[in-house]
């Protein structure tokens, strides 16, 4: 059985679009740490430079921070659909993934069953033997003239 050149997961990524690769990252992204902090940092500061008096003069979105609103809102407009596109493509994939180990599966049960059909007929072949070898000597200890 030939194995093929590259995993399946590779092959899977390489028929992959554009769209659904970045859809996959966004996510990817977005589900991290690294992403919760940089957004707890940006809260953080956003309310620090909008609440403190000696930022007044600077203050581009006051309590109770109308403009944040809107831009988390957005955000969680933008986010949302690429997590569930990506999360549709995790479902493709597992269900390939799902079908790939069960083709696997079938195909090596049909090779050990192959295999133990062939023990089965050595073993049978082997015991043949043996008792064709058990039967030699008790015929030849009978003598000629009395059977």
């Amino acid at each position: 059985m030939r194995r093929p050149s590259k995993t399946w997961h590779a092959m899977h990524t390489a028929n992959s679009t554009s769209g659904e690769r970045i859809a996959d990252h966004v996510a990817a992204f977005i589900g991290s740490w690294q992403f919760i902090i940089i957004q707890s940092v940006i809260f953080v500061v956003w309310v620090i430079a909008n609440t403190i008096w000696l930022f007044e003069r600077y203050q581009f979105d006051p309590y109770p921070f109308i403009l944040f609103n809107l831009f988390m809102s957005a955000e969680a407009a933008y986010s949302s659909p690429l997590i569930l596109m990506s999360q549709n493509r995790q479902a493709d994939r597992d269900r390939e993934q799902a079908q790939h180990d069960y083709d696997t599966n079938v195909a090596a049960k049909e090779e050990i069953e192959t295999i133990l059909r062939e023990l089965a007929r050595l073993e049978q072949q082997k015991l043949d033997k043996i008792l064709t070898l058990l039967e030699r000597p008790a015929q030849a200890a009978v003598p000629p003239g009395n059977g």
